[in-house]
């Protein structure tokens, strides 16, 4: 780091002054100091929450962080956003976490069958899928069957993650064959491929396309209501924090959690 110049405002300090500056610093080198965990904000300890959630809620997730912080001074949120497979795979080969937030129901099962869950998993939200295009839809993309074109590129999600699941159940019911050019990690980095005009159309959720602005055009189609994605969400077995990890699944399944949700495109969980 590279030194600061002095303040051209700074003047010297008469004799006097430093003098006194000097006595009163021996007082406060004598004075005892406070250790961490006793009462007052100078001895607070900070806190981590880590969440393990989709790629999916990497918006959502990310405006309730910063509302869990200002409701909680002493803490810290920290995410891991990814394909919830993956996510499912490091925590049951034991990666320190708190809660996790899964995009389909059948990853938390493979995470609570493994024990790793603490109390029954819950529904929150709700998700479908929708054909994302670039802005300009140079293929003409309308509807489902217009994917299966010789010339359309599209990016799909890896078929071991939700939004892939899901897309691939879609398809099947459809009788729609599409051969994608690519299949992607997580929705985010399929959507990415449409954003940067390297597909001519992708198969994200909903919340995915409203997230990207006017970056990306989105296309409902009747088909999604085969494939509709519930996110369960679980305090983890060996949490760290256990009682910050309780204080966010309450938010995120509250009144203020579920606006923020809604806004973002989500169906709220009813049962």
């Amino acid at each position: 780091m590279p030194d600061i110049p002095p303040s051209p405002l700074r003047r010297p300090v008469r004799l006097g002054v430093a003098a006194a500056a000097l006595g009163l610093l021996a007082v406060v080198g004598c004075a005892p100091v406070a250790e961490s965990g006793s009462d007052g904000a100078a001895g607070a300890e900070e806190r981590t929450l880590t969440v393990f959630a989709a790629a999916s809620l990497t918006d959502t997730f990310g405006e309730l962080g910063e509302r869990f912080e200002a409701d909680h001074p002493d803490t810290v949120v920290e995410f891991n956003f990814a394909g919830s497979s993956e996510l499912a795979q490091q925590i049951t080969e034991g990666a320190p976490a708190d809660v996790f937030a899964a995009a389909d129901t059948r990853t938390m099962d493979q995470v609570a069958d493994a024990g790793a869950t603490e109390g029954e998993p819950r529904v929150f939200a709700r998700n479908r899928l929708e054909i994302a295009v670039p802005p300009d839809n140079p293929a003409g993309i309308t509807g489902l069957a217009d994917l299966a074109g010789d010339d359309v590129q599209v990016a799909l999600c890896a078929e071991e993650v939700p939004c892939g699941a899901a897309a691939q159940t879609v398809l099947d019911e459809s009788g729609v064959a599409v051969e994608p050019v690519t299949r992607e990690r997580d929705v985010r980095a399929a959507l990415t491929k449409v954003r940067l005009g390297e597909v001519d159309a992708a198969l994200v959720y909903r919340t995915d396309v409203l997230s990207a602005g006017d970056d990306v055009r989105g296309i409902e189609f009747p088909e999604a209501a085969e494939a509709v994605n519930s996110y369960p969400i679980a305090v983890l077995a060996d949490a760290p924090e256990p009682e910050l990890a309780a204080a966010w699944v309450e938010l995120v399944r509250s009144e203020a959690g579920g606006e923020v949700l809604t806004a973002a495109g989500f169906d709220l969980a009813t049962d």
